[in-house]
């Protein structure tokens, strides 16, 4: 007969867990603050630019939904 192994608590669990995530953020390459920063601006503009677009589409779509149902 195969010995059944004994499934770790979890408490053992929690603890693996946290000392394999502390292992990994530890590899991290972080950015610097200038790098963060530019980075951040990127991604406002990016969305201030896609919520134009959005917005600029949906009125379109709206305005030609109106017509279609008008007919």
């Amino acid at each position: 007969m195969a010995t059944k192994e004994k499934k770790p608590s979890i408490l053992q669990r929690l603890k693996r867990f946290w000392r394999e995530s502390v292992g990994e953020l530890r590899k991290v390459t972080w950015p610097t603050p200038k790098e963060a920063w530019e980075l951040t601006k990127i991604v406002l503009i990016v969305t201030l630019i896609m919520s134009a677009v959005l917005g600029i589409m949906d009125f379109v779509f709206s305005r030609l939904i109106g017509l279609l149902v008008t007919i």
